[in-house]
């Protein structure tokens, strides 16, 4: 059993939008440590979300730190205006950006923790150059797009790769993953070397939300 701390993030992506403000209180008055935000332009990912005006309506009530994960083309077009609707931490995908270390020297200049995500067939060793350099990276272990999907067993050999890389590195970045997290699972993803848990339809669709990111926080 591991003994670290586990952060949980629920996911916005699968909650009740005609109920969202109780959907918040509940996080605020829950364990959950962030609130994580998936932002999707129908481009980059084979969907479309939600965006800066919820952000900023969320910001309002929100009392943990907003997780913004964009899954968008261009992402350094929108980093300023992330920011100012209240973003925490942004975090955009190593596929998405040719020129990775200005993206996210503009994150943390703009005074966000900067986060990378790599999708499932994105190698680890490809963040060996910028490892040093970001607060998070988010391991995708569905492909992205869509909540619901089946987590791909493949990121538990990435996960501790990346563990590895981090601690080679004396890096001080949390490893994130975001997919098919469940409570069967959690206590494996933890004792891999996970840090964070994003957790949607685990937390949104059950009967006790709140009892749910108690647990996964036990791993």
């Amino acid at each position: 059993m591991q003994t670290k701390k586990i952060y949980v993030a629920p996911s916005l992506l699968s909650a009740n939008f005609l109920q969202l403000d109780r959907e918040i209180d509940m996080i605020n008055n829950s364990e959950a440590d962030w609130l994580h935000f998936d932002v999707m332009d129908g481009n980059f990912v084979p969907n479309i979300s939600f965006g800066l005006p919820i952000l900023a309506q969320v910001k309002q009530q929100i009392k943990k730190p907003l997780d913004v994960h964009l899954m968008i083309t261009a992402p350094e077009r929108y980093a300023e205006a992330f920011r100012e609707a209240g973003a925490d931490h942004l975090t955009v995908h190593y596929e998405a950006c040719p020129h990775l270390h200005r993206n996210i020297q503009q994150i943390r200049q703009l005074g966000m923790k900067a986060g990378v995500a790599i999708n499932p067939h994105t190698s680890v060793s490809l963040l060996a150059d910028i490892i040093r350099d970001v607060d998070i990276v988010l391991v995708m272990s569905v492909n992205p797009g869509f909540g619901g999907q089946e987590f791909i067993e493949h990121s538990l050999t990435k996960v501790r790769q990346l563990r590895q890389l981090i601690n080679d590195t004396s890096s001080g970045a949390l490893i994130e993953i975001d997919g098919g997290v469940t409570l069967e699972n959690a206590s494996r993803l933890a004792d891999a070397g996970c840090d964070v848990l994003v957790a949607g339809n685990t937390v949104f669709n059950s009967d006790n939300p709140a009892a749910v990111i108690r647990q996964l926080k036990l791993g």
